[in-house]
């Protein structure tokens, strides 16, 4: 079992827009392939490249298990996740730039 820092993320294009949840190993690096909308799909499509939200794991077990949570759960609950640490809903992309 890897261990290490593992992410789970949210992305939003907008406040209260379109979402996306994901999982990495480098959030930097993949913030900024969505921002320079590299994935192709569904958050290059959405224009979905706003760091909004983001917890830190020790494995990758658990941030996978917390993303699997976390995409069955209703919207409304997830901006509430995100306003409770983020309530502006700001671009956190800043603050991972190491």
């Amino acid at each position: 079992m890897a261990t290490g820092r593992f992410y789970l993320y949210i992305l939003a294009n907008r406040p209260k827009g379109v979402l996306y949840v994901g999982v990495t190993s480098d959030l930097a690096r993949r913030v900024a392939e969505h921002k320079g909308k590299y994935v192709r799909g569904f958050t290059a499509n959405y224009g979905v490249s706003k760091l909004v939200y983001f917890e830190e794991y020790g494995s990758i077990l658990e941030a996978r298990s917390r993303e699997r949570a976390l995409k069955r759960w209703q919207r409304v609950w997830k901006f509430e996740l995100i306003e409770k640490l983020n309530p502006d809903w700001s671009d956190l992309t800043e603050q991972i730039a190491l």
